[in-house]
């Protein structure tokens, strides 16, 4: 009789599960937007206030207004390869980071328009922006430190050395941020209050950790790994919740809070994982969706779910490395429909 009580049970739990799983909406590619210029590019990030994606670019940052779906460019003189674009002040500034300069620019949202160059670290990444502290979090991947960055004061009033090759960060909106050390396979953390390293987690089986998001209905770190695996980390502890299995060439990570569910574009096999988050002992890859080859970056738009991903087409020949087609970089959309029957 307990047999057959715990076999009935774990039925129903799996029936649950896949209700839930089925509940998700299915995305599929609605859109390429054709961007403007050459180059490469980095992060993406979501403006909520206006409507825009922001892809920071060679030279400057593309400019995507969502409702006309008009690209536009912000072109920052004498710059280099920039790595982040991040909307602070409701989105009327940008912090742009100069991997060529060390620098993090800090520029007019709607115009381009120069408002301060802070000097960083070696090669600044990722940036994020803590509420707590008030501070913007700039990752310097080469001197393996981070910047802390005044918005409104347009100056750096401090730095944290944490060592290694630092990566795309993630904050909690509590007073903590969480760093990828891509070459030491950790991620430490930050306390922003004190200004200190708080420790470290480990992720195990996880190479090169890079894209890293934070889920705070289920408070569960999601990291994405250069070994065609994500992690799921306990944000408060560290504890290894699981690994899902994803595709080749992840960078991004990127959470939508209304729907509840993590994207991993992954630009070497050309698609984008979607992961239903359900709980902190419940997360899984619900979808796998075809999009393009070096779809590598994006983010959403929290308001109707879509996701933009920069990328382009490549040519190849022998003995040489997938280089960029001149004219062709774009930015691919993708959108959620009705929910799985």
């Amino acid at each position: 009789m307990k047999h057959r009580l715990a076999v009935a049970a774990l039925a129903l739990a799996a029936a649950v599960s896949a209700s839930a799983a089925s509940a998700a909406p299915s995305y599929s590619v609605t859109d390429h937007l054709k961007g403007a210029g050459d180059g490469g590019w980095d992060y993406a990030s979501f403006d909520p206030v206006h409507g825009r994606v922001f892809i920071s670019r060679a030279g400057g940052v593309t400019v995507v207004d969502v409702a006309r779906k008009a690209v536009s460019v912000l072109t920052i003189p004498g710059s280099g390869r920039m790595h982040e674009s991040l909307p602070l002040d409701h989105g009327r500034v940008l912090l742009v980071t100069d991997g060529n300069a060390s620098a993090a620019h800090l520029i007019d949202a709607a115009t381009g328009a120069a408002i301060a160059d802070i000097p960083v670290g070696q090669k600044p990444d990722a940036a994020v922006f803590d509420p707590v502290s008030g501070l913007a979090l700039v990752m310097n991947g080469h001197s393996g430190s981070v910047s802390l960055i005044d918005p409104a004061a347009h100056k750096a009033v401090g730095e944290i050395a944490l060592g290694g090759s630092l990566e795309f960060a993630a904050a909690d909106g509590k007073g903590k941020v969480f760093v990828d050390i891509e070459d030491q396979n950790q991620i430490d953390v930050i306390d922003t209050k004190t200004r200190t390293l708080a420790g470290h987690y480990a992720t195990p089986g996880c190479t090169g950790p890079g894209g890293i998001a934070y889920a705070p209905d289920a408070g569960v770190l999601i990291v994405s790994c250069g070994n065609k695996v994500a992690k799921v980390l306990n944000a408060a502890d560290g504890q290894d919740l699981g690994t899902l299995t994803i595709g080749a060439g992840p960078d991004a990570v990127f959470y939508d809070a209304v729907r509840h569910l993590a994207f991993i574009p992954c630009g070497r096999d050309g698609v984008l994982e979607v992961i239903a988050v359900r709980g902190a002992h419940d997360v899984a890859v619900v979808q796998t969706v075809p999009t393009e080859l070096g779809a590598r970056t994006g983010a959403v738009d929290p308001a109707t779910g879509a996701i933009y991903l920069p990328t382009a087409k490549y040519q190849t020949s022998p003995g040489n490395p997938p280089s960029i087609v001149p004219g062709t970089f774009e930015i691919v959309v993708v959108t959620p429909g009705k929910a799985a029957d």
